[in-house]
């Protein structure tokens, strides 16, 4: 039971984090209606910046500079290339941010080489016991930043006006634009603040009991993928549900792979993808995703 417990506890901290992966993924799909295949690049950009910088200028200062600059890539990818692919097909947007991460990941990868970064994060490889409990002290503060960005973003998104023009802008972008809705705008703050997320995400996908910073750990943002999928695209509540059910699933079935050797190895690798075919031959639209009508 202690072990459930612990594996449990791991898996909702592993799950609000990749709820704020999920969470990009969703921000820019409801300001532009694109899958953004090149948020693995972001959230690679901005570890890379903590990790560079945290030895000269401290922790706090170098995660917000992080935070900053993933920003600035996620908007400048967005002014100086989605723009200008402005009113293709949505499938060919998706296909050139898959050309984007492409170029950002290589160009990382090679600056990140065979090292293994630390981002310098003051909580090292520190636990908590609550009775025959122990959870290390990243995972709870993964799971209190996650919960304090996603209800900040959500509050966000209900009351303020930019969180106005992007609900507009997701249910008729041509009628939000006729009332005076800036669509540039607020698709590059969409991308800005996804790079941000995913700056946070970073952090905590490779604080302990990881090593640190590796020119593969932006795969993680493929786990993510699949929360943002059978949550449903278009649905800040489906990444939030969604990045908890893949954390949990993955820390369950990696926790009790040994008892599931029947199934192969690597099985909590695997588990996401398997969650989301499995919700998805349910509901298509994903488990909170708009469903879309068509007259025949």
């Amino acid at each position: 039971m202690t072990t459930f417990a612990e594996l449990l506890l791991g898996g909702v901290a592993l799950g609000s984090v990749y709820a704020l992966i999920a969470l990009g993924f969703v921000v820019i799909f409801r300001a532009t209606e694109v899958v953004n295949f090149a948020h693995a690049s972001l959230l690679l950009a901005g570890g890379y910046v903590t990790a560079v910088l945290h030895d000269d200028i401290g922790f706090w200062l170098a995660l917000a500079v992080g935070v900053a600059g993933a920003a600035l890539v996620g908007a400048a990818v967005e002014f100086l290339v989605m723009r200008r692919y402005r009113g293709r097909d949505h499938s060919v947007l998706a296909i050139v941010t898959i050309g984007v991460d492409i170029l950002l990941t290589t160009e990382l990868a090679r600056r990140i080489g065979t090292d293994v970064l630390s981002l310098g994060d003051p909580w090292g490889d520190a636990v908590v016991t609550i009775g025959s409990v122990t959870i290390a002290q990243t995972r709870i503060a993964a799971f209190l930043a996650a919960a304090l960005l996603i209800t900040a973003f959500l509050l966000a998104f209900r009351f303020t006006s930019w969180g106005v023009a992007m609900r507009a802008a997701a249910e008729s972008p041509s009628t939000a634009a006729l009332m005076g809705v800036r669509l540039g705008r607020v698709s590059l703050g969409a991308w800005a603040v996804a790079g941000g997320l995913a700056a946070v995400a970073a952090l905590f996908l490779t604080v302990f009991p990881t090593p640190g910073l590796e020119r593969t750990t932006s795969l993680a943002a493929l786990k993510a993928f699949p929360a943002a999928i059978l949550g449903g695209l278009d649905s800040t509540t489906g990444a939030l549900v969604g990045g908890l059910l893949v954390g949990v699933t993955e820390s369950l079935a990696t926790g009790y792979q040994g008892d599931l050797t029947f199934l192969g190895r690597g099985i909590g690798d695997l588990a996401p993808y398997l969650v989301m075919v499995a919700v998805l031959l349910i509901r298509p639209a994903g488990l909170f995703g708009t469903k879309e009508l068509a007259r025949v």
